[in-house]
């Protein structure tokens, strides 16, 4: 047979001797293996070919595509692991040796390997909820035992399960679901685990095949369908985006996303099961050299076009557990239909495609192995810790295949002990987690060896150092939501309690002070907080005070409720102004009491928005020109008459509303900015700088749906680095 072939092409970094390396191995398993056959008849050692090329696909160490070609022999054959220790070396064994232990499990049927011989254990019946549940679990633990010598080991697992599921036609219709059913429940989620999305679309796919054959066949008979002329449509967008990208100077490579059906039938679930209400069938991928690329490509893609609200996610900034990196956005098309368009690095892309196994470089010497395959090393060692545990509790075994692998956090201390947290979870949080004192003395964090900012989100495998004072306590601003300081309900109790231990007075003038920064900051005048107390469960101001300072009473919440209650007062006088338009129907916006169908635009003077004091000027042949109740051109008008009450209407709408920005200059201010603007549901209007020696003024006009929504966005800007101040522009 001419092995040049039987495998596909060889990654360009392995050398003559890798090569070599892996031609012996098929050697010794096409002679160890012999005539053996597979269900289908084919010999079996097409089996081991198939896994070991899934591997080189991914581009992998040669020692695992050599496991990829043993992996079976020991199990099956009279090879010995001895025998494979002489010839390729104690590394190559010790994977091979962990393959055979996954496998050779007495509560768990050889059909992980061999799908040709799968039988359930006691019967053909379908198993039970609690035998599945078992053998899920079981299966799942031996897997932890194997990798928690080296997780590198499920690799050639997933590669292995993937090529029997590529051939599962083969085998009879009732032993094909169960192998699927395992596949969707155990195999996807592990691969999705170690950020392998190569594999995962592919097991996910091919398991739904036969899970459920009839919705299966029904979304990919709409894709056929619609196939030709969505590639038309996406084959336009990506010459347009193109255009667009080459016009100001981004390099750029863009292509249409494949679409997954298993992906497309779970969106359908959370869309009633709405094939039309799948917003991602035009998707297309942006790939750059760099981060910054990454932002302004994104400014570029939503100037040019209108985001959809809530539908953008900075995986950049915030990246997944399983260490994927991307921008998330869906835009309204030119055609007026939704496009969305993934934004990464090639680095990224590489990784989102292999997942872990792309850090994993063609060489074994120890040297080469990074910190970050030391870390995961420990996560899977924790992850068998926590499975040893629950051995004998039959109560974890329900709903497992849920529960094992949502999203949490696992990092690890200066001493190596693993910390379990929730996805999210911040340097403060850990610092509770680790002992309170910890936490109130907490005062900075080093991640991996680097100082980290308090609002950082932990990955999986950081390690994490926490910076500490000798005295004093936590800060009040960790308990602001708008911070994204603290993510953990316990923690947040915790520095609550910190807090109401502290004298009253103390956090009276506290809460006074930030009470007064808030009302500033957002442009509020004065009000009455006598008309609140009800709401927040206090007799007096001065408890209000108090609450606010102590952390029992959120001041969002606070804003939210002076955004409900605001009323127009009487005014006497309003000098008219040329008017800016609202983007929401005319009417829609306000409401004008005593009249019907009558057109309202928002005055350019002072940029009215839902919370404020408002009041309606009738207008000759405009309708009624909305101005703030303490704009400065409220002057002098002598025919009352046109003077009309208006109250916000209950449809959220957006409007312009201008910012300021004060910072001291610094290198990657304005793409942090960028950044909060783009993750919020906002919209960009316009935006200028002002530069004064060291200090940036930055001036910006965004449109806003309400004073809570711009309390958030203020709260943001003003944590960034550098920054002095972030506030609405009052009027005058």
């Amino acid at each position: 047979m001419d092995l040049e072939k039987v495998f596909h092409k060889f990654p360009a970094s392995y050398t003559t001797a890798d090569i070599d390396l892996i031609k012996s191995a098929y050697l010794l398993a096409e002679s160890a293996h012999g005539e053996q056959t597979r269900a289908s008849g084919a010999p079996y050692i097409t089996h081991c070919v198939g896994v070991a090329n899934i591997l080189l696909d991914i581009e992998v160490a040669p020692s695992l595509v050599v496991a990829g070609l043993l992996h079976d022999v020991v199990l099956d054959t009279p090879v010995t692991l001895e025998q494979i220790r002489s010839t390729f070396g104690e590394s190559i064994a010790k994977f091979v040796e962990d393959l055979t232990r996954i496998t050779s499990v007495p509560q768990v049927t050889r059909a992980d390997q061999h799908p040709e011989e799968i039988t359930s254990p006691q019967t053909t019946e379908p198993l039970s909820d609690s035998r599945k549940n078992e053998y899920v679990m079981e299966t799942l633990r031996k897997m932890l035992l194997a990798i928690g010598s080296d997780f590198r080991v499920i690799v050639v697992k997933l590669a292995d399960r993937l090529h029997n599921m590529r051939t599962l036609k083969d085998m009879p219709p009732d032993k094909q679901k169960r192998i699927a059913e395992d596949t969707l429940e155990i195999y996807a989620p592990l691969a999705n685990r170690l950020g392998i999305w190569q594999i995962k679309w592919e097991l996910e796919d091919l398991a739904f095949r036969y899970v459920n054959p009839d919705e299966y066949n029904k979304i990919a008979e709409k894709l056929a369908t619609q196939r030709q002329k969505r590639q038309d449509e996406i084959n336009a967008i990506i010459k347009g985006l193109t255009a667009l990208l080459e016009k100001s100077e981004v390099k750029a490579i863009i292509s249409g996303r494949p679409k997954h059906i298993f992906s497309i039938y779970r969106k359908m679930q959370r869309k009633d099961g709405n094939f039309d209400a799948i917003r991602d069938l035009r998707a297309v991928r942006i790939l750059v050299d760099d981060v910054e690329s990454c932002y302004k490509v994104l400014g570029i893609v939503h100037m040019q076009f209108t985001p959809i609200p809530g539908e953008f996610d900075d995986y950049i900034a915030a990246k997944k557990p399983n260490n994927y990196q991307s921008l998330h956005t869906t835009v309204v098309y030119r055609d007026g239909k939704p496009l969305e368009i993934q934004i990464r690095t090639h680095e990224m892309h590489r990784n989102a495609e292999y997942g872990v196994a792309a850090h994993w470089r063609y060489k074994e010497k120890s040297a080469l192995i990074s910190d970050d395959y030391e870390q995961k090393v420990s996560l899977i060692r924790n992850l068998l810790s926590w499975s040893q545990e629950v051995e004998d509790n039959t109560d974890a075994l329900d709903g497992l295949p849920a529960d094992v692998f949502r999203d949490r956090v696992y990092v690890i201390t200066p001493r190596g002990d693993v910390v379990d947290l929730p996805y999210g979870s911040t340097p403060i949080d850990f610092a509770y987690q680790v002992h309170t004192t910890v936490g109130h003395r907490c005062r900075g964090a080093k991640v991996n060896g680097k100082l980290v900012t308090l609002d950082y989100q932990l990955q999986t495998g950081d390690k994490i150092e926490i910076l500490t004072a000798n005295r004093g306590g936590p800060s009040r601003d960790w308990l602001n939501p708008n911070l994204g300081l603290v993510k953990n309900a316990r923690t947040r109790s915790k520095i609550k309690q910190w807090f109401k231990q502290q004298d009253r007075e103390q956090n009276l003038e506290h809460g006074k002070v930030l009470i007064e920064k808030e009302f500033k900051r957002l442009g509020i005048g004065q009000l009455n907080l006598e008309e609140f107390l009800d709401d927040f469960h206090v007799r007096t101001v001065d408890d209000l005070y108090v609450g606010i300072g102590c952390g029992d009473i959120p001041i969002g919440r606070l804003v939210n409720r002076i955004a409900e209650t605001l009323h127009p007062p009487e005014l006497e006088t309003l000098e008219i102004v040329p008017a800016l338009p609202s983007r929401a129907k005319p009417g829609d916006a306000v409401t004008v009491m005593g009249l019907k169908g009558l057109a309202t635009t928002m005055a350019r003077c002072c940029r009215p928005m839902p919370g404020d004091e408002i009041i309606g000027y009738i207008t000759r042949g405009r309708g009624a020109t909305i101005h703030r109740s303490d704009c400065p051109n409220v002057l002098r008008v002598t025919e009352t008459d046109r003077l009309v009450k208006v109250d916000w209407g209950t449809e959220e709408k957006t409007y312009p509303i201008p910012l300021q920005i004060k910072a001291y200059e610094r290198q990657g201010l304005i793409s942090d900015i960028s950044a909060i603007i783009s993750s919020e549901p906002v919209r960009l209007i316009n935006l200028s700088l002002n530069n004064r020696q060291n200090l940036v003024i930055i001036n910006l006009i965004l449109e806003i749906s309400g004073i809570s929504q711009l309390s958030r966005l203020l709260a943001r800007l003003e944590n960034l680095p550098n920054v002095i101040q972030a506030i609405r522009v009052r009027p005058g």
